[in-house]
């Protein structure tokens, strides 16, 4: 059976992506590699974050070497961050010192904790530290 490596990108969908990149690049300090009209994309680590308009990719994309198919999303989405045990607290400071909410905390069986807010959106993010899961 052929390997999966990881997953490379996440994609939250967004009805300002001015909006989103005051919160994104301003508070979460993510380093944007591309934007246009449609999407802002950003360095998550080893990962990718892609911010779409939401209703912006609805129809294929055409390029002139290949296209993407339409996707959208709605509602409210979820995705998590890794970061150190040792960086939690400093981004609670950050997140207090910019008026982002903590919504919710976790301590997991395997020794990991999580801590959530929202973007926004309205997305739920979560900043979670090693022993989440048996491979993090």
């Amino acid at each position: 059976m052929p390997a999966i490596e990881g997953v490379i990108e996440t994609i939250l969908y967004v009805d300002d992506l001015d909006r989103a990149r005051k919160f994104y690049e301003d508070i979460l300090k993510l380093e944007k590699m591309f934007d246009n009209d449609i999407m802002r994309v950003y360095k998550a680590g080893r990962s990718v974050l892609i911010l779409f308009k939401r209703g912006g990719a609805k129809q294929d994309m055409k390029f002139e070497n290949g296209n993407i198919p339409a996707h959208d999303g709605s509602g409210r989405m979820h995705m998590a961050f890794a970061v150190a045990a040792a960086e939690l607290k400093p981004w609670e400071k950050i997140f207090g010192d910019n008026g982002v909410a903590i919504e919710g905390r976790m301590k997991w069986p395997k020794g990991g904790e999580s801590i959530y807010f929202r973007d926004p959106d309205g997305n739920l993010l979560e900043f979670a530290t090693p022993g989440l899961w048996e491979n993090y």
